[in-house]
């Protein structure tokens, strides 16, 4: 069994969530679905640093406030691997712009700003669709979204 810890970014803008589609690189998840921006926490990395990294890498986009929302934990199968995953949800401010993936050849290949009323969980990762019920339940707050300067 392989243990991850790893931070993901719910970010809002008016009624839309940004979303990253997960490629084949993605180590737990399945390929196609769409995911929280986020990811593993490496060692001795603090998970809003991993956050802030992750964010660039998969949106482009630059964190300006992170506030933990939430925990949850997952037991995942992929290629044979067992993960057990603790995801740390925040809910996260950044500066504003059309989000682009910057990484090349990493776990995603496009990012997108996505009306809630479009999602379905079975369009998301467990940890997305979570994300959406902690959104549809109140108990998600939204950051804003600052212009680019």
């Amino acid at each position: 069994m392989q243990t991850r810890v790893s931070a993901y970014a719910i970010v809002m803008e008016h009624d839309r969530l940004l979303l990253a589609r997960l490629t084949d690189a993605s180590p737990i998840f399945t390929p196609g679905l769409w995911h929280l921006p986020g990811g593993g926490i490496d060692p001795g990395e603090q998970p809003v640093e991993a956050l802030t990294r992750e964010l660039r890498e998969e949106t482009g986009l630059e964190l300006t406030s992170a506030q933990l929302l939430d925990a949850r934990t997952y037991t995942v199968q992929r290629r044979g691997v067992n993960w057990n995953l603790t995801a740390l949800f925040y809910a996260v401010g950044v500066k504003g712009g059309a989000p682009t993936v910057a990484e090349v050849e990493g776990s995603t290949d496009a990012a997108v700003w996505t009306p809630l009323a479009d999602l379905q969980d079975s369009m998301l990762s467990p940890a997305a669709a979570d994300a959406l019920r902690l959104l549809e339940s109140g108990g998600a707050v939204e950051l804003p979204v600052t212009a680019v300067r």
